[in-house]
């Protein structure tokens, strides 16, 4: 229900930079936007003709939010924070929260240590990165032990050695742990492995040659050879990176829509080397074009990582002057948004622009195969529309042991995979998978009529009329209504392809051809249900099977679990033990020792 008096509101809010949040009747954020003068912004919405995206969302506006900031710099760094924690429905959204890895380089000690590092960069090693993937990370350390033998192996693994390693017999280590080497040729590997890393390899090339001439000099040819290896492996690498020289620390991001989707391309280049891209696909509103969805993307993907000094895109971003004030201001240095650039650098702009279009292209061509399965299956069953979203549910367990439920999220766009939950079912006869799907859709729709998660148009179900059944008395139980149920059965003999539907109505089950699209998509719905519920299952399994009977006694704690099994002789001897030994260890009473005791012995406590 839209403002019916936008003065009311407008009257609160005052004319200074912030973030304003419009929400809908319930309470839900809309949209999030900053301003340099909220007042004058706020009541833009009300007073000028807007464009289709706008009017959707002011005509459900019921109340809107606002926060004051000091800058217009700070309302757009809120702004990105708050889109990112919110996910309203009316903004580019980038969904993108994991950190990215590095090379740490340790310096605390004579023998530094090369390792793959996810996390806050403190104290006083050296990092090198980001890189786009853990993948991208271990390759060039793999790479990096066969060019300069540094260490990579634990510091506890590295300080108890009494012979080399396997790395050492592989040469992909120098064996500084047993002394095989000196700290002055260790240094010189470090020293190497720094330079490669910064990207000056021509230095290193350099140095390399000139140790060559002088080893062969001194009719040292055995080790003219290993320098020979290292000089014509790291000149291959050099012809196989694109972006090289004394290029500096910047980041590529480019931006093309096509279809209704829109894909980002970000190469991250450090010290002239390029570390590898990574293919973001954000979430776009009708209406936003690549300028808008380019400036949404920066301003959420920096907002918690480190800002190199430059960063090529293309296109230019919308409040390109602003994103420049408010990452310098971030991260205490200029930096340089450019979009108009020449030669090389044009020409890696252009393979990111180049890249994105690819990805562009394979997504719309795996997305036009998905919509026309989504077609088949909104006419197979008889639907008004597309669904807009769908979800399947699937139980698992092992005789009845350790049941888990599964919930998988399907909307027009493919799997949403943060949005699928487990549910751990408890309090259910062993095997009853009646019960278990029943406890699992209470627990899950009682959520959604608070609220929580989007109400489904399509809900499929692992079996037949007897889960349909049990799934319509839990909807009834809530007075959940709207959802169009289906039961995915197995066919006769239980055999692949064979599968029948059973609509909720229905007296006769819905058979469709093997090679039906429709049927395709609810199989693969019905089959990722059934590996998230597979998965959950086996990891709940294996925990409890790992789990000591005495982290199931109530009252015994860590520390009084420790000086157990140290005083009694592990697990065997606290079995043997009578419940006076048992009572006689310190801060062990004789209720909890009879209750030990018991655990051992299937009896009960006080018996």
């Amino acid at each position: 229900m839209a403002i019916s008096d936008p003065r009311r509101i407008l009257k609160q809010i005052p004319p200074r930079p912030g973030v304003y949040r419009m929400l809908d009747e319930s309470g839900t954020v809309l949209y999030v936007g900053k301003a340099k003068d909220l007042k004058r912004r706020v009541a833009s919405y009300f007073s000028r003709a807007l464009n289709r995206r706008l009017q959707a969302v002011v005509a459900q506006v019921a109340d809107i939010e606002f926060t004051v900031t000091r800058t217009e710099g700070e309302a757009l760094l809120l702004e990105s924070n708050l889109i990112k924690s919110l996910q309203p429905r009316y903004n580019v959204l980038l969904r993108d929260d994991k950190s990215y890895p590095y090379i740490r380089l340790t310096v605390r000690d004579g023998f530094p240590r090369l390792a793959f590092y996810r996390g806050p960069r403190k104290g006083g090693d050296r990092f090198f990165g980001p890189y786009p993937s853990a993948w991208a990370v271990r390759e060039t350390m793999q790479l990096l032990q066969k060019l300069f033998p540094v260490r990579q192996c634990e510091d506890s693994f590295f300080r108890n050695r009494s012979r080399p390693c396997l790395q050492y017999q592989i040469k992909r280590c120098s064996g500084p742990c047993v002394g095989l080497v000196t700290a002055e040729d260790y240094a010189d590997d470090v020293d190497h492995t720094i330079k490669f890393l910064e990207g000056r390899t021509d230095e290193v090339v350099e140095e390399l040659a000139e140790r060559m001439e002088q080893v062969s000099e001194s009719l040292a040819f055995e080790r003219a050879a290993v320098l020979r290896d290292q000089i014509a492996t790291l000149r291959r690498i050099q012809q196989r990176q694109f972006v090289s020289g004394k290029g500096g620390d910047l980041d590529l991001v480019a931006c093309v829509q096509e279809g209704g989707l829109a894909c980002v391309q970000v190469f991250f280049i450090r010290s002239g080397r390029n570390l590898g891209n990574k293919t973001f696909f954000p979430k776009t509103p009708e209406g936003v074009d690549r300028s808008g969805v380019i400036a949404a993307f920066l301003a959420q993907f920096y907002a918690d990582k480190e800002i190199p000094p430059q960063i090529l895109v293309s296109p230019d971003p919308e409040d390109k002057d602003l994103l420049e004030s408010a990452f310098s201001e971030r991260s205490g240095r200029r930096v340089a948004l450019k979009a108009r650039v020449r030669s090389e650098r044009a020409r890696w702009l252009e393979m990111a622009r180049g890249n994105a279009t690819l990805a562009l292209q394979s997504r719309l061509g795996s997305q036009a195969g998905y919509t026309q399965r989504l077609e088949a299956l909104r006419e197979a069953l008889a639907l008004e529309e597309l669904p807009e979203r769908m979800e399947c549910f699937d139980v698992s367990h092992t005789g009845g042991e350790r049941t888990v439920a599964s919930c998988v999220v399907f909307d027009r766009e493919g799997p949403c995979q943060s949005h699928y939950r487990r549910f751990n079912i408890e309090g259910v006869t062993p095997g009853d998978d009646y019960a278990a799907m029943h406890q699992a859709l209470i627990r899950r729709y009682t959520r959604i009529k608070q609220g929580e998660y989007p109400r489904p148009d399509l809900l499929f179900i692992d079996g037949g009329r007897g889960q349909l059944g049990t799934v319509q008395e839990a909807l009834q139980e809530l007075a959940v209504s709207g959802v169009t149920l289906v039961g995915v059965a197995k066919g006769p003999d239980r055999r692949p392809g064979t599968e029948q539907l059973w609509p909720a109505g229905r007296s006769t089950a819905l058979i469709l051809p093997a090679d039906s699209p429709a049927m395709h998509l609810v199989l693969q719905i019905r089959d990722e249900a059934h590996r998230f519920a597979v998965i959950g299952h086996r990891r709940r399994r294996a925990k409890a099977r790992t789990r000591s009977v005495l982290e199931e006694i109530p009252g015994l704690g860590p520390k009084r679990r420790q000086r157990l099994l140290h005083q009694l002789g592990g697990l065997q001897g606290l079995a043997r033990a009578a419940v006076e030994d048992i009572a006689r260890i310190e801060g062990i009473s004789h209720a909890l020792a009879q209750r030990i005791y018991g655990a051992f012995h299937q009896s009960r406590p006080d018996t």
